[in-house]
């Protein structure tokens, strides 16, 4: 019963991580036209409409099928190894389902768009006046690095150790 509420809890987190996803990347499809910038804090902050086909970063560029049987890849392995990720501990929980659900996000863009749509993008303007940006992302990649970051950190607690058995009493 205890394997089934866990399992339950990471797919409730994915379901809402994709459903947050996928809404706010339809707001984007309706609301603004491809390759638009929206200025919100002028010099650090826009809504953009920009399309990767790439991995982080633009890494891969046009690999969009091959990236998203991977992501699938991934689900999959992530499903089916779950016990492996702290999946006993809230936090294991959660940052699987974050995980799972960013993955499920982008895959899907990947296969009803053919990109993954990214558009929050951070910036600054240097002193030379150019503009220093972070790449675009969405909710699905926020997901996805939070859940690895919660990962991380729940790596980095000692491993808990089973209680010792009693010593055995042996006649003399």
């Amino acid at each position: 019963m205890k394997n089934l509420t866990r399992d339950w809890k990471i797919g409730a987190i994915a379901l809402v991580i994709y459903g947050l996803d996928q809404l706010t990347k339809l707001l984007v499809l309706q609301y603004m036209e491809f390759q638009a910038e929206k200025e919100i804090l002028p010099g650090f902050f826009r809504f953009v409409h920009w399309g990767n086909t790439g991995a982080a970063y633009s890494m891969f560029t046009g690999s969009n099928l091959a990236l998203a049987f991977l992501g699938m890849a991934a689900i999959v392995m992530l499903v089916l190894k779950r016990h492996h990720f702290g999946v006993h501990t809230l936090t294991g929980q959660i940052s699987l389902g974050l995980i799972l659900g960013g993955i499920l996000g982008n895959v899907t863009d990947r296969f009803r768009i053919g990109h993954v749509v990214d558009f929050l993008y951070f910036y600054l303007i240097r002193s030379d006046s150019l503009e220093a940006g972070f790449p675009a992302f969405n909710v699905a990649d926020t997901a996805i690095c939070v859940g690895v970051g919660l990962l991380f950190i729940l790596s980095l607690k000692p491993l808990e150790t089973a209680e010792a058995p009693p010593a055995s009493v042996e006649d003399h």
